[in-house]
């Protein structure tokens, strides 16, 4: 199946099988590279404005953009919604995750905070043991595990007290996991254009929420910058969706970890931060085992695309 519909996409494109592939991984590279700077955005604005209000602007700036696409899209049939609870409950826990993952870019270093957020994977594989009922052998739980300890290694159990910030990328990393299950079981009957129309709505519409809890009125600067990181989110987005329509998914995902390369360039250009020997030897786990799990679901013939609109 994956390999026919990256041959199509292929055909479609004149080109081989093999150039399809490249381009595939060209644009998940620089679709990372996007959802990086754009994270860099946002790690640069959490001192001067409260999560909330970042959370809106971000989601807004997101949002006019996807309903210019709107009529290409399929019009308002595009935005139909026939799973109201599922969708809910993903926007829930998209909310969730985003505040988790912007609260820790306000605390920790940029590369530090998304090589926690590579325990994804993790969650979803041992989730989707108990909650869509796959079969996971004892291989893939061995990845799990090793995974895990590497997770252990970069929140330094043995060099003092522990940074408990890093529990908030490894709760956004387990929100998204919970919303990966979710996409899964209402992209049957709902577009993912509604679907990323409803989250994205819903993060700007919470950050509203915190209004009274005191915002900010951002300065020309930082508007434009918020603005920027919004259209640089939609734009990661659609380079990811189209390396997914380029080439198989066990072809590309393995470079969505040069996001960590990405991180620790603008995390030492910007900030001068560099991960220490902790962050590089835990990330290394978590990728390795990650890079297994995908392996073995390859193997399996389980492997789907699993990325999200946020």
């Amino acid at each position: 199946m994956l390999k026919s519909n990256s041959a199509s996409a292929a055909s479609a494109t004149g080109g081989t099988v093999a150039s399809a592939r490249i381009r595939g991984i060209v644009f998940m590279v620089l679709g990372g590279a996007l959802l990086t700077l754009n994270d860099a955005i946002m790690k640069g604005l959490t001192g001067g404005y409260p999560i909330g209000e970042i959370m809106t602007f971000r989601g807004l700036f997101v949002l006019i953009p996807l309903l210019l696409f709107l009529k290409p899209a399929g019009g308002r049939r595009a935005l139909a919604i026939r799973n109201r609870k599922g969708q809910f409950i993903r926007a829930v826990l998209v909310v969730g995750s985003t505040f988790c993952f912007v609260a820790a870019l306000s605390l920790l270093p940029l590369a530090d905070a998304i090589a926690l957020t590579f325990a994804g994977p993790l969650f979803m594989t041992a989730l989707a043991s108990t909650m869509l009922g796959e079969f996971v052998g004892w291989r893939r739980w061995a990845a799990v595990t090793v995974g895990f300890v590497g997770v252990v290694i970069m929140l330094r159990p043995g060099a003092g007290a522990i940074n408990w910030a890093a529990a908030l990328p490894l709760g956004a990393a387990l929100a998204g996991a919970f919303r990966d299950i979710i996409t899964r079981q209402i992209s049957a009957t709902d577009s993912s254009f509604s679907i990323l129309v409803v989250t994205t709505g819903s993060v700007a519409v919470a950050g509203i929420a915190t209004m009274p809890f005191g915002w900010v009125m951002p300065s020309p600067g930082d508007l434009a910058l918020l603005a920027c990181a919004g259209l640089l989110l939609a734009g990661a987005h659609y380079l990811l969706i189209e390396a997914l329509r380029l080439a198989e998914v066990t072809v590309i995902a393995p470079f969505k970890y040069v996001s960590l390369i990405w991180a620790t360039m603008f995390g030492f250009l910007i900030w001068g931060q560099l991960p220490d020997v902790w962050t590089w030897a835990g990330s290394a786990l978590v990728v390795l085992s990650g890079l297994y799990i995908l392996h073995r679901e390859a193997r399996h013939g389980i492997v789907e695309s699993r990325t999200s609109a946020l």
